[in-house]
């Protein structure tokens, strides 16, 4: 592995952590978002709506502009805008401001998820061996940072400005420097029809199947995000300080699967690993479901992030062999699907817990990870593509370097 390629994958994790960070620092201090801008409850499922939604068209305006801007410049100066975007969050005081900072924060963290995820693939390519699981690992690093600091700044009841203020002072330099190191690959092609040269075109039925796994694992993400706490309060009798370690646990065992998934999918091969994610995934659901009391319960949410850990970074990873002359545009297209999982999986799950029971509506996430396993063989690589076998030794394309822009 060649220098370049050395500090491209670590500006490149170093990137996902900052955005892990970012993310979590303001989902966690939604209720105070809520009591700063006098929100109402019947409001605020609007303004939470928004960011997936406008994330999702900043994911389809990302796919148009890698024709003619290098992912690494989107990522450069899309990382910016969210960190300046979350701070305008913390310093504003009317609803204007708000919905104004979480319009930008919406496109910002669309182009950010699609170019960082392109540049993963990229590089993944050019290495020749599974590395996505590490970056996505990253990411959850900084989700358990950015949420550790977020219950620091409740705990010591800090103003949302003065909570993130410190780390925009510290990420926002750091991910500029990073970027001088960024590498780009040759994944940039026409999304419709051929592109010039010959170039692959995306073929939305082929990629279909990778977009509902995507779909599928982002609900029961969501799922555990929006529910594990109420969950274990209200359903397993758990206390209201005990309901708060699901999550916690969910993002430890998730951060733990990602750093060490590469090493199961170059051993095994991404088409098992993703069946085992999915299969333990599914059971988690399935313990949570018949769970006696609230420690079964974690047990669960455990077997939870163990289990759909490794079925986002695949999916991923999967796009760019799928399309290995326009990873870029797959991703970015793939990408979108993230969100509509988040959108659907929150309210799917409280309305059928509201209609029926919250343990039934725990069999409808694991009834669709389990739909993963008849699209398993999409995640199989091709002998006419990258990953012929599963892994190739090494490869002398390093991409573009971004040094220059």
């Amino acid at each position: 592995m060649t220098d370049v390629v050395r500090r491209g994958r670590a500006s490149l994790a170093f990137g996902f952590f900052a955005q892990g960070a970012a993310f979590a620092l303001l989902v966690t201090r939604i209720p105070a978002i809520q009591d700063r801008y006098g929100i109402s409850d019947a409001l605020l499922p609007a303004f939470l709506a928004a960011v997936p939604i406008l994330a999702g068209v900043g994911s389809v305006t990302t796919e148009r502009l890698v024709r003619r801007i290098r992912p690494s410049r989107l990522l450069r100066w899309s990382q910016p805008l969210v960190l300046l975007a979350l701070l305008g969050v913390g310093a504003g005081d009317r609803l204007v401001a708000l919905a104004a900072s979480l319009a930008v924060f919406g496109l910002a963290v669309g182009a950010l998820d699609a170019s960082m995820n392109m540049l993963g693939v990229s590089l993944q390519r050019t290495v020749g061996r599974s590395i996505m699981l590490g970056f996505h690992a990253a990411y959850s690093l900084g989700g358990i940072v950015g949420a550790s600091l977020a219950w620091a700044g409740a705990h010591w009841h800090l103003s949302l400005f003065v909570s993130y203020l410190p780390v925009v002072l510290v990420l926002l330099p750091a991910t500029l420097v990073g970027s001088r190191w960024y590498v780009d690959g040759s994944g940039a092609a026409a999304a419709d029809g051929t592109g010039p040269g010959g170039e692959q075109a995306v073929v939305f039925r082929l990629l279909l199947p990778l977009c509902l796994v995507m779909t599928f694992a982002y609900i029961g993400d969501s799922t555990v995000s929006n529910w594990s706490a109420k969950y274990l309060q209200d359903v397993l009798g758990s206390s209201e300080q005990l309901a708060t370690v699901p999550y916690n646990v969910y993002m430890i065992t998730t951060l733990l699967g990602r750093a060490v998934g590469d090493l199961g999918v170059r051993r095994f091969g991404a088409v098992a690993v993703v069946r085992l994610g999915a299969l333990v995934a599914a059971g988690g659901f399935a313990v949570v479901s018949v769970a006696p009391g609230a420690w079964v319960g974690m047990l669960g949410f455990t077997l939870l992030g163990l289990g759909l850990c490794v079925l986002v970074p695949q999916t991923f990873a999967a796009a760019g062999r799928l399309f290995p002359g326009a990873s870029d545009a797959a991703v970015a297209r793939l990408n979108i699907f993230n969100y509509v999982g988040f959108l659907v999986g929150s309210p799917l799950v409280g309305a059928l817990g509201d209609a029926w029971s919250y343990r039934g509506a725990m069999l409808v996430p694991m009834a669709l990870v389990l739909v993963t396993l008849v699209y398993a063989r999409s995640f199989a690589p091709r002998a006419d593509r990258y990953g012929g076998g599963h892994e190739r030794p090494r490869t002398a394309d390093v991409g573009r370097g971004s040094n220059g822009l």
